[in-house]
């Protein structure tokens, strides 16, 4: 049998098997912050997103995102759909595949239901910005926005901080309420539902900032950030006044290149404005968690990290899933060729 006739086979996982695999929260951050170190070794190549609008009646995207981890032995690219009335037809706002590839050869390895490491990563992201970015006294979250991601935020970082108080907001009662309630039992503690962006976000020490506006607002007011604060912006559309980037002592994102690409994203004005730029940026995540670049120095520093997702979070992410699924017997073999 010739090379060219030789059966081809790949790993497929969906949604009820990543469920069966019960990927923990200490596995989540792990996976990350591993595709993080490889990003700061310059051992893994990061393209910056694309998007695809296919009608705005539609009110929604695609966002395709590519990357490679040598240390996984890995080349993925996913494509994640983000429609804002999804919620109306009872389906999630973010549906998404991840597809991850032999970088020698080519070959597909894995089709897998990315839905789930959408908003595991970015939840994860937030929470390892916060490890090494946040006051480690940090007592109290406010936290804006109830969609998928929203849920990993606020659990991983509950995990990292053990809060005495955290507040949640999104725009619907029956949305903040449900996300409330669902918070308080999964974390054993009581997590508040309030009715303003102000209510949830003043006087916290940390505040996230993951809405979905239709277009930018500036609901997020500089004036409730405190000195010491650890402020995460990430909505597609900008929620912040510009003035923000003028408090803050050390700026960072999880990828430069991200800021330079597209028309979306939290801070795409203060980017547009030279507010934020490479002489202002003090560094990617990556240069942190490596060592290269100092995270947090002084309980008063006042510290924003924008991330927009790393195609190496998904990634590194899948291939958690893809070894775990192999010891467990999970997922299906499916032939291509």
């Amino acid at each position: 049998m010739t090379d060219a006739h030789k059966e081809i086979h790949f790993t497929y996982i969906n949604g009820p098997d990543v469920e069966r695999l019960g990927i923990t929260d200490d596995e989540i951050l792990a996976a990350v912050e591993a595709g993080l170190m490889a990003q700061g070794k310059k051992q893994a190549v990061i393209e910056p997103r694309m998007h695809l609008t296919p009608d705005p009646a539609f009110r929604g995207h695609f966002n395709v995102l590519r990357g490679y981890i040598a240390p996984m032995n890995l080349a993925g690219v996913k494509i994640v759909g983000d429609y804002v009335d999804n919620y109306q037809r009872g389906l999630p706002s973010e549906m998404a595949l991840l597809n991850l590839f032999d970088p020698r050869t080519g070959m597909p390895v894995a089709i897998v239901d990315a839905t789930a490491i959408t908003e595991m990563r970015t939840g994860a992201l937030t929470a390892i910005g916060a490890k090494y970015l946040a006051r480690k006294n940090s007592k109290i979250l406010g936290h804006v926005g109830a969609r998928g991601t929203a849920y990993w935020n606020v659990r991983l970082l509950d995990r990292l901080f053990d809060f005495d108080e955290i507040r949640v907001h999104s725009r619907r009662p029956e949305s903040r309420d449900a996300f409330a309630a669902k918070l308080s039992k999964d974390l054993g503690k009581e997590v508040k539902a309030v009715d303003s962006w102000e209510a949830c976000l003043k006087g916290a020490d940390i505040q996230i900032e993951a809405s979905r506006l239709e277009q930018p607002t500036p609901l997020f007011k500089t004036e409730w950030v405190k000195k010491g604060n650890f402020v995460v912006p990430y909505g597609t559309m900008s929620a912040v006044e510009l003035s923000l980037t003028d408090v803050m002592d050390k700026m960072l994102m999880d990828d430069w290149g991200q800021a330079r690409a597209g028309n979306l994203g939290a801070l795409r004005a203060h980017v547009n404005a030279g507010k934020l730029s490479e002489a202002t940026l003090h560094a990617e995540l990556c240069q942190v968690v490596t060592g290269e670049k100092p995270g947090r120095e002084r309980d008063d520093e006042t510290i924003l990290f924008w991330h927009r997702g790393l195609s190496l979070s998904d990634i590194a992410l899948g291939h958690a899933f893809l070894e775990k699924a192999k010891k467990l017997g999970i997922g299906q073999t499916l032939r291509y060729a």
